[in-house]
């Protein structure tokens, strides 16, 4: 049985693994240092926290006959910059990183941070179940626009956005990697 339900914040250890699937680079060049460890360290103390973007408050969870199989993080892209603060504080007084990433999203829009399932459970069609279910519960009932970045070189994942209706509206570069800024708009 799949099933969706909010994360809660002991959910925090697991969800950081999932996140480090979807930003291992970009969590690296975080921290400043390619160490999966305290990039998972990183993660699970911003997960924990309330009030920043990747806050368990942000993310779900995909449940497979009970277990975590992956997670997503959506936020309003109209509060980044108040919900990446928390994020850019623990950078700069933890790791002493002090950087300025470039906006991966923006007002009006309803944005997909993170999706990931546990490589084990890869290729059951989970991933488009989130996506129909974000589809159905942001774009189509609340009327919201969502957005998402897909990589370059991530073309499989681009043409399951397309596949699901999304359309790219134009480029987005985020610490060293260029993405297309997509969208799925509700009728469109």
């Amino acid at each position: 049985m799949i099933e969706i339900r909010k994360a809660k914040i002991e959910d925090a250890a697991i969800i950081s693994e999932l996140m480090l699937f979807a930003m291992r680079d970009i969590a690296f060049e975080f921290i400043g240092e390619k160490n999966e460890d305290k990039a998972k360290y990183f993660l699970r103390t911003l997960i924990e926290k309330e009030a920043n973007q990747y806050s368990y408050q942000n993310c779900s969870v995909l449940l497979y006959d009970n277990e975590i199989a992956g997670s997503f993080t959506i936020y309003d892209g109209a509060k980044l910059d108040e919900l990446r603060k928390p994020v850019l504080e623990v950078l700069s007084t933890v790791y002493n990183q002090d950087i300025q990433p470039e906006n991966e999203t923006e007002e009006g829009e309803i944005y997909i941070d993170t999706i990931s399932i546990f490589p084990e459970f890869r290729g059951k069609g989970f991933g488009n179940y989130i996506l129909d279910y974000l589809i159905e519960e942001v774009a189509n009932k609340q009327d919201k626009v969502l957005g998402l970045l897909v990589d370059f070189t991530n073309p499989k994942a681009k043409k399951l956005y397309e596949s699901k209706g999304f359309k790219v509206v134009g480029e987005k570069r985020l610490m060293s990697e260029n993405h297309e800024h997509m969208q799925y708009k509700k009728g469109v």
